[in-house]
């Protein structure tokens, strides 16, 4: 079984994820951290992220790098926001993500183009959303129990700055496939958020047997 989380950032979509593959024990892949792991190879060997060749000569980095917790910084993340936009980058990781998908038994994806692009016959589909203000206080504290202050105010623009280049890019934008349950976790707790997705995926399920 594929199931494939989409939405913005901080909806709540790696959270409902992981907690959709421990309950299915399916393996999961946040692809965010690939384009994080592209955008932290880009800012160690001081390259420029919107330079193409720059972007593309760092997708080939190892595996052993989705693991470095500073790929969760919001610097690395403001970064890996600019190289995702490179459909050639898209390109290089495209196999990648495909193949953790078809992989014998199933997994669970989530990211910004897995229902629409890795995987358009997933078994289930979900787009998690929620209002910019709210994943912008979501992400604000979690910045803040990182060590780090930035405004709310701050936080909101990059929020907001990061859904125009997601959902506006040539390649591949941030769009729910036609589809996908929606998921509105706003004012979801995590384990309402997580119940309901699991009654998402089990009405899809049903639907099709």
């Amino acid at each position: 079984m594929i199931i494939a989380v989409d939405g913005p950032a901080a909806s709540g979509k790696g959270t409902i994820a992981r907690a959709l593959a421990r309950h299915y024990g399916l393996p999961h892949l946040d692809t965010g951290l690939l384009y994080r792991a592209v955008a932290a190879t880009v800012l160690r060997a001081q390259l420029d992220p919107a330079v193409e060749a720059d972007a593309v000569l760092s997708c080939g980095f190892e595996d052993s790098l989705l693991a470095d917790p500073w790929l969760r910084t919001d610097d690395v993340g403001k970064v890996a926001s600019v190289v995702s936009a490179n459909p050639l980058v898209r390109a290089a990781l495209l196999q990648r993500q495909k193949a953790f998908a078809q992989q014998p038994g199933g997994a669970v994806l989530d990211g910004r183009d897995i229902g629409t692009v890795i995987a358009p016959d997933a078994d289930a589909k979900l787009f998690v959303k929620a209002t910019p203000t709210i994943r912008a206080q979501r992400r604000h504290l979690e910045l803040r129990r990182a060590g780090q202050d930035p405004s709310l105010d701050k936080v909101l623009a990059d929020i907001r700055a990061r859904d125009e280049r997601d959902s506006r890019r040539s390649d591949a934008p941030m769009v729910a496939a036609a589809d996908a349950a929606l998921l509105d976790t706003s004012f979801l707790s995590i384990d309402a958020a997580v119940q309901k997705a699991i009654e998402l995926v089990e009405s899809r399920r049903s639907a099709s047997t």
